[in-house]
């Protein structure tokens, strides 16, 4: 069993990654249906929150179906990460994460995100801060460094455990990556061959089969994965690595049944948490994520993203349902968009 402070995990917890207009209510609950261990809210602005911005106060909402959940927060000020922790903390979450490694322009030139790793004493000061205005453990998401010529993540791991973080997820690029290349988990692996370092260890980047899973865990000796893009219309590869490491076997891929469901769910989901309008509005972005691989699926996906109402899309799927009923697909398939315009991973 893993803990992380009092919250305790399976054995490899397997983490859903917190992405930004992703990983909102509706997603996760069928992440959490379809085997996901730990989520976490999309990030939020420390600022937002001290303004009262209403859109940074909504992703504060949380389920009890959900938990374990943590909240995601991100700022490059210590009084207001402060202020900001203490308000997460009336939310009663599973545990608070800050957020090291958004590329996206926006907030790392402001100083925050992946910003700070430029500044590790700002990081230090910045997470000790965190620690010291909450009593829910603490815990960091982050990437390897600014760029190749600084990657300073094992002095990052030492010193946020040093300030009292109870877990560090690391994904295997730099911020000047951003999402491009292969994510490189040799990094990963060397802290946590670090006899120093005795808190939780989570990789994160480029898992997406059962396979490679099981390789990374193997090879890096990691304490469990944080899957993000992977889990984007496809929350099954949750269940699926689960079973590949117990059994050494591919669970048979969802059928257009089982996906038709699962869209249905997070529709209706979506349609309750953000209403008719948003709700229906930003459903869109994920009807060709679930239905990737269906042959000649365009006239359809074409019409899912223009209705209005949820009757006529209810409708579609039920077309969609039965018009690919006893299709077979030929293996898993997960898609890995690039959301470089979003924290994703």
């Amino acid at each position: 069993m893993i803990q992380i402070g009092n919250i305790p995990l399976p054995d490899f917890p397997l983490l859903l990654a917190p992405m930004e207009d992703v990983s909102d209510p509706p997603f996760r609950a069928v992440c959490k249906d379809n085997g996901a261990d730990l989520m976490y809210t999309e990030f939020i602005s420390s600022e937002g929150l001290i303004r009262d911005a209403i859109k940074s106060r909504k992703k504060l909402d949380i389920f009890d179906y959900e938990r374990p959940v943590g909240i995601q927060i991100f700022g490059g000020d210590e009084d207001s990460l402060s202020l900001a922790a203490k308000i997460v903390d009336v939310t009663n979450p599973d545990l608070l994460d800050i957020n090291f490694g958004c590329p996206v322009k926006k907030v790392a030139c402001k100083g925050a995100g992946a910003g700070v790793l430029k500044d590790l004493p700002l990081m230090v000061r910045l997470t000790e801060a965190v620690v010291k205005s909450t009593n829910l453990p603490v815990t960091v998401k982050t990437r390897l460094g600014w760029d190749s010529d600084s990657k300073n993540i094992e002095e990052v791991a030492e010193r946020l455990q040093d300030v009292g973080i109870k877990a560090l997820s690391i994904h295997g690029r730099t911020r000047m990556q951003m999402y491009k290349g292969s994510a490189d988990w040799t990094l990963i692996g060397k802290i946590k061959d670090n006899p120093r370092i005795k808190i939780p260890v989570f990789g994160n980047g480029d898992i997406d089969s059962p396979e490679k899973a099981l390789e990374y865990k193997n090879r890096y000796g990691v304490d469990g994965i944080m899957i993000g893009r992977a889990a984007i219309g496809y929350p099954w590869i949750f269940d699926e690595i689960k079973h590949f490491f117990k059994t050494g076997e591919h669970l048979p891929p969802p059928t257009i049944e089982q996906r038709i469901e699962v869209c249905r769910k997070h529709l209706r989901r979506s349609y309750e948490w953000k209403g008719p309008v948003v709700g229906i509005l930003e459903m869109r972005r994920h009807y060709a994520n679930y239905l990737k691989g269906l042959p000649n699926i365009k006239d359809y996906r074409n019409r899912l993203v223009v209705m209005k109402e949820i009757e006529e899309i209810e409708e579609a799927l039920n077309e969609i349902a039965v018009k690919y009923e006893g299709f077979h697909f030929q293996k898993s398939v997960i898609v890995l968009e690039n959301y470089h315009e979003k924290c994703a991973v």
